[in-house]
């Protein structure tokens, strides 16, 4: 294929710059109600995010990945012309990390999947014609940024309420939280664990059965919970503490579930979201591998999925900061019992996309998460002017990929075919 080697190295810069973005933004997401909840400094989710967010992409990443580089396109149509799928792919990349870049630099919590989404429909329906999107996939797509939200948001009004039952509003609310809080990290492990097996461990070549699986999961469940037990043990009660808020001694328990939780949805958001990146770079490559040719499914390199890690790593630590502070204290004020129920609320909902292969958007289930905390303590615990503007980024991220991405179009077709 002509220029092929100028089209994998486009790929590459693109994709790397698209992940970069994700991890400046997306990231921001995953460790904003640790950060806001005081249960973690920056510094220490930075950390754990590298580390998780690798591990999450790398392991579990494959699976989502298919669904966004062939389920939305026709690539029959498009057999004839690959070169227009290549500039479609490369402007599609381009476009979404410039309009992440943006939102970033605003604060604004924007969905990297809408972006990524809402660009490659862009320059299909433009570029190629209206028939070359198949608009099914995109009305299951666009049904999961309405769903996602409302899952993770009722799942977190009800562990917010459990933890309100069990542990706040008792007589002993520290013996309580002691007792209970290893139960909540139990369920964080064994759901993690579950969907590494279901996705992860077959990149790397181990299938294990159901059975298995869910024991392998209750196991690695029981054994997070023993270790968190050991540092539980160790609070100690501080009359002090409790006389500015009632509740100082119960959260510091709590933050040790919320180093548990931000691990998790790390390791979520990784597995689902390195698809947004490494996607386009895995269908030019393959294009170009295959002198044109448009293969439906193509095998996605490793290679190319630590490519999408490193970029997401390096993209939180340079840039992440501005996203974070939006999430963790602008929405709602949190602590770490309350981030605890968004986050796990989150984690849990991305697991189960991440299992039907539907590319939800984290941020959108994140903020649903936190937005069902906040409603659990009553609608003037939620900053509206805040979630005004978040909900105005989240409208215009689809146009906004979009037309960057028809732009960028045309002029790659201008450059290689003119």
């Amino acid at each position: 294929m002509e220029f092929g080697t100028t089209f994998i190295i486009l790929a590459i810069a693109f994709g790397f710059f698209m992940a970069w973005g994700i991890g400046a933004n997306d990231v921001a997401n995953a460790m904003g109600t640790s950060v806001g909840s005081g249960a973690l400094t920056i510094r220490q989710a930075v950390i754990i995010a590298a580390l998780f967010e690798f591990a999450g992409a790398f392991l579990a990443g494959g699976e989502v990945t298919q669904t966004i580089r062939k389920g939305m396109l026709d690539a029959n149509m498009m057999a004839a012309t690959p070169e227009l799928l290549v500039y479609g792919m490369l402007a599609s990349l381009l476009a979404a990390g410039i309009w992440l870049l943006i939102a970033s630099y605003f604060g604004w919590p924007v969905s990297t999947t809408h972006s990524i989404v809402g660009a490659i429909v862009g320059f299909a329906a433009v570029g190629i014609g209206m028939e070359a999107v198949h608009w099914g996939k995109v009305g299951t797509i666009v049904m999961s940024w309405v769903v996602s939200p409302l899952l993770a948001g009722s799942i977190a009004y009800g562990l917010f309420l459990s933890v309100q039952k069990l542990i706040m509003d008792t007589s002993d609310p520290f013996a309580n939280a002691k007792r209970f809080v290893p139960v909540y990290i139990f369920l964080t492990g064994f759901v993690i664990t579950l969907v590494t097996v279901f996705k992860g461990l077959k990149h790397v070549g181990l299938e294990l059965s159901a059975l298995e699986s869910y024991l392998l999961a209750v196991v690695a469940g029981l054994v997070i919970a023993a270790v968190s037990q050991v540092y539980i043990r160790r609070i100690e009660i501080d009359p002090e503490a409790d006389q500015d808020f009632h509740f100082t001694n119960v959260e510091k328990v709590f933050a040790v579930l919320m180093m548990v939780t931000a691990c998790a949805m790390a390791f979520a958001h990784g597995s689902n979201d390195v698809a947004n990146a490494v996607g386009p770079i895995a269908a030019v490559v393959s294009i170009v591998e295959n002198d044109g040719a448009v293969a439906q499914k193509s095998v996605l390199p490793i290679w190319i999925l630590i490519l999408g890690g490193v970029g997401i790593v390096i993209g939180l630590i340079t840039y992440g900061h501005k996203v974070i502070a939006t999430i963790g204290t602008r929405i709602t004020e949190l602590t770490p019992s309350r981030g605890f129920a968004a986050t796990l609320a989150a984690a849990t909902t991305v697991v189960l996309a991440s299992g039907t292969g539907l590319p939800i958007s984290t941020t959108h289930t994140l903020v649903g998460a936190v937005l069902g905390v906040g409603l659990a303590r009553g609608i003037a615990a939620l900053n509206m002017r805040v979630i005004r503007t978040i909900f105005m980024s989240w409208v215009v991220t689809l146009p906004a990929g979009g037309l960057l991405a028809i732009l960028f179009f045309f002029i790659l077709k201008g450059v290689f075919s003119g």
